[in-house]
Order: C-alpha cells, then sequence, then structure tokens
C-alpha cells in the first residue's frame, strides 16, 4: 500500500502541522474506539464498521479505503499477519490472540495515519505480551531520534537495535513513510539501519515512523489476497505507529 511518488522531501509549516495533528487526533480517537471492542468473539469487521462510522462522524474521508483499490477502511492483521489485512465477518477473535489495527485518515486535506496492537482477552502468553511492549517500545527509541541533524538511519538504528537485543527480529519488506498531503510520501524510513544513513532530519518534516515486529524470523510474503502480509515462519508479528512532526523543539506526535 505504497507509492512514494518523487523522492522530494515536503517540509510542512507549523500551520500545516497543526492541520496534521487533528487529523492525528482523529486517527487516535478512532483507535481508542475500536480496541475497546477487540474482545473474544468480535470480528474484525465489526472493528471496520465502527471505525468508518466514527470517521464519517468526523466529516473526514478514510485514507485507505480505495488506495490501490484497497477495499476497508482499516487493516486488522492477526497473529501471523504483519500489515494491511482485510477486515472481515469470517475472521473471529479468539482469546490469546494479537490484532494490529491500521487506520489513516484525511482532514481538510491533509493525512493522519498511526497503528496500536491490542490482545484479545486477558490472558495472552508472555512471549506475545513481550512482543507487544517491545514494539510499542521501540517506536518510542525511534521517535526520541526525531532531531534536526540526525538522519533516518538514527531512527531505524535505535528501532533495531531495541528489538533485536529482546530477541525479536524487524521486518524489512514494509517501512515508514513520510505523510503530508499524501499518505505516502519522502522519505522511507526502514525500521533499521546505521546512525548517519539516509535523509537528515529537517524542521517541518512529518514522518509515519512504525515498526513491525516479529517474534520469530523477519521474512514475510503476501497472500493471495495480494493484500495480506504474513510472516513466513507462521510466527506472530506487531505494528505500532506514529506520525511526528521534526520540530526545533525535538520530535512532537501528531496522533496521540
Amino acid at each position: 500500500m505504497m507509492s512514494f511518488g518523487e523522492d522530494r522531501i515536503v517540509r510542512k509549516s507549523p500551520d500545516e502541522i497543526e492541520k496534521m495533528r487533528r487529523s492525528g487526533h482523529m486517527v487516535r480517537e478512532v483507535l481508542d474506539s475500536v480496541r475497546k471492542l477487540v474482545v473474544p468473539g468480535a470480528t474484525t469487521m465489526d472493528l471496520e464498521r465502527a471505525a468508518e462510522k466514527l470517521i464519517a462522524d468526523f466529516g473526514a474521508k478514510p485514507a485507505f479505503k480505495g488506495y490501490y483499490d484497497y477495499p476497508c477502511v482499516l487493516c486488522t492483521s492477526v497473529n501471523e499477519e504483519i500489515v494491511h489485512g482485510i477486515p472481515s465477518e469470517k475472521r473471529v477473535l479468539k482469546a490469546g490472540d494479537i490484532v494490529s489495527i491500521d487506520c489513516g485518515v484525511v482532514f481538510e486535506g491533509y493525512y493522519g495515519d498511526a497503528a496500536i496492537t491490542v490482545p484479545v482477552g486477558e490472558n495472552i502468553s508472555p512471549e506475545l505480551k513481550k512482543l507487544l511492549e517491545v514494539t510499542e517500545a521501540s517506536l518510542y527509541k525511534g521517535i526520541e531520534q526525531v532531531r534536526i541533524g540526525n538522519t533516518i538511519g538514527h531512527v531505524g538504528s535505535a528501532i533495531q537495535k531495541h528489538v533485536e537485543s529482546n530477541g525479536f527480529s524487524v521486518v524489512r519488506e514494509f517501512v515508514g513513510h513520510g505523510i503530508g498531503t499524501k499518505l505516502h510520501e519522502a522519505p522511507q524510513i526502514p525500521n533499521f539501519g546505521r546512525k548517519g544513513q539516509g535523509a537528515e532530519l529537517t524542521e517541518g518534516m512529518v514522518l509515519a515512523i512504525e515498526p513491525m515486529v516479529n517474534s520469530g524470523r523477519p521474512e514475510a510474503k503476501v497472500l493471495g489476497d495480494k493484500w495480506t502480509a504474513v510472516t513466513v515462519d507462521g510466527s506472530y508479528s506487531a505494528h505500532f505507529e506514529h506520525c511526528v512532526a521534526v520540530t526545533k523543539q525535538g520530535p512532537v506526535i501528531l496522533t496521540q
């Protein structure tokens, strides 16, 4: 679900960043609302319907639905599904599952995009609990590096180091991205790399940082629906995402 188009990085004015904050708040409200519906016996289509209604109530448009003909407003990726799982009446959530929920909106021409991974029921395995904690913590390790003068590699390196030091692996095939008046803008933001690699971070850049972390090996493959990406080895995967602005004051999270 990515087309970065031309490689020119578009920097945003303070006014534009404020508009993106409004979109980001809408995304966060959708995710906060939908996560309450994640219970054993719910379907991923239940989450989809609730999200679609809330986005319409905000007067916003879904960012994903219709994007390269994607059919839904959410991506709901369960267990071994990494990203781009399509909501379905047939996908019933069971106690002990995990589900990644990715949502984007566009409001007054500006995009917001964020993701969370949620346990189904009270008792997921200790390994899955650790997977969720490490993946979310790695996101914030990356965000800490969003400072003028650092590079994209600073972000990816911080994420990779935290993930791998905890015994998990970083997905290589899917990456974060710039965001603004398009859902996917330059630059690409890998969740791995070395400090000093890639574009330098300058004031006004807005980055969608989104570590995707597997409990087993890092390799991914896309299923026959042409969307759903899964782990090759069947291990479970978690995904967290925020949109973050580069400012003189340091990183500013727009989706919280």
